[in-house]
């Protein structure tokens, strides 16, 4: 065999070497920020959730949530031990997330349509209004439908019923 044909194999092994290390030392990484951990210190779960550390146990971590609220996490699910002055900032910002309504999710000519009662300036969707008498008789069948289901439904209790009254093989 000569070098060539073997060099594509050493490669390949020797990339795996190199991601299988990096991967260990990630891992060494969080294991050691996990372990620095102390109480009062403010972290952020691999959920996103920020709380500060109240008791640090073995395998687990008990966590403030909220004023009088605590949670117990396991720790691995510590995604980031923060500095004070980070967590500090977060928990203070002034500007909220999620906004408080859904006007800014919706454009200015959604808002001006509802509040004139007008269609134009509605989305259109590609979908054809029905008439009112296709939806009438659309409703019919259906009702009569959920009203046979509901009979079976019935007799098939009463059924099961009377089997059990009867010693069937159901009765124990």
């Amino acid at each position: 065999m000569s070098i060539m044909t073997l060099l594509p194999f050493i490669v390949l092994i020797g990339a795996m070497f190199l991601m299988t290390r990096s991967a260990k030392k990630k891992q060494q990484a969080a294991t050691q920020m996990r372990n620095e951990m102390q109480p009062g210190t403010g972290v952020r779960t691999i959920g996103g959730m920020y709380a500060t550390v109240k008791e640090i146990h073995d395998d687990s971590v008990l966590l403030e949530v909220a004023p009088g609220v605590h949670a117990l996490y396991a720790k691995n699910a510590i995604g980031a031990v923060l500095a004070d002055e980070e967590y500090n900032r977060i928990l203070d910002s002034a500007d909220p997330v999620v906004p408080d309504d859904a006007s800014s999710l919706t454009g200015d000519i959604a808002v001006d349509a509802t509040e004139s009662g007008d269609k134009a300036g509605k989305i259109d969707l590609g979908k054809d209004e029905t008439p009112a008498d296709a939806d009438a008789d659309a409703e019919k069948p259906a009702a009569k439908d959920a009203e046979a289901a509901k009979d079976a439904v019935k007799a098939d209790a009463e059924t099961a019923k009377d089997d059990k009254k009867a010693g069937g093989a159901d009765a124990k």
